[in-house]
């Protein structure tokens, strides 16, 4: 081999090659972790109405870790979501030292019973809010389907001028509501959306006209609805009229 030029120059230029690319590859290391290219802006977008700026500059200060090069997206991206009104975070590098965050909060729609919140996509999150919102309860891992059923009971007892302060669902999928925290309506498991539609028509004509609230309603019934009266109501003869009127 020895004796071979052309093996000898070929062997040569490899090794020359191999040099090349480990000074290169040497070189991207230093540059790449080099306090030269450090991370100096961070842009936030989105709307936030709950995270505070105290809060991010706490998650600047002690989770940003590496250069521009070097910074870990994925272990950032945790970092601001671990506050807890953000939903979601997307980020992005721009050359040659801003970081983009773009922040995306949950949106509460209703307490979910005391120990957390439930958003408009019926997700459940841990937050405070001081805000009047409605409570759900019902089976762990149910969410979705109770503010789906929230969100439909609302928008049709709109008309009612009652709004849903509270929302069960029991274990058998059956549906209570109450309404302004004064009146509770039994509506049962099956036919859901025929006894609220029975409910509402006749609620004009029966309910609405009692001088003094009903408590309590059970829906469950193919013909009309019980009604549950207050003390001091069953003579009255506007009850009388519109228990007639429910059956």
């Amino acid at each position: 081999m020895w004796d071979r030029p052309q093996i000898l120059n070929w062997l040569a230029n490899l090794l020359f090659g191999l040099a090349v690319l480990l000074f290169l590859y040497a070189a991207l290391l230093v540059v790449v972790h080099s306090p030269l290219f450090p991370v100096r802006q961070i842009k936030v977008d989105g709307t936030l109405a709950h995270v505070t700026r105290e809060q991010l500059q706490y998650i600047v200060r002690n989770e940003l870790r590496g250069t521009f090069f070097t910074l870990d997206l994925n272990k950032t991206r945790s970092a601001f979501e671990k506050l807890p009104w953000v939903r979601q975070v997307s980020l992005r590098r721009r050359w040659p030292d801003r970081l983009d965050v773009s922040i995306e909060e949950h949106v509460a729609l209703a307490r979910w019973g005391s120990v957390g919140l439930v958003n408009t996509l019926g997700e459940r999150f841990d937050a405070a809010s001081n805000e009047p919102l409605p409570v759900l309860e019902g089976p762990e891992g149910s969410e979705a389907d109770m503010a789906r059923g929230y969100i439909n009971f609302r928008d049709r007892l709109a008309n009612m001028q009652r709004k849903p302060s509270h929302v069960w669902l029991s274990a058998r999928r059956a549906w209570r509501v109450e309404l302004d925290h004064t009146l509770t309506v039994e509506i049962g498991r099956d036919d859901v959306d025929a006894r609220l539609s029975k409910f509402i028509k006749a609620y004009p004509s029966t309910l609405a006209i009692l001088k003094r609230p009903v408590v309590y309603v059970d829906l469950r019934y193919p013909n009309g609805f019980a009604v549950r009266l207050p003390a001091g109501m069953v003579n009255n003869p506007n009850t009388a009229k519109a228990r007639e009127k429910a059956a």
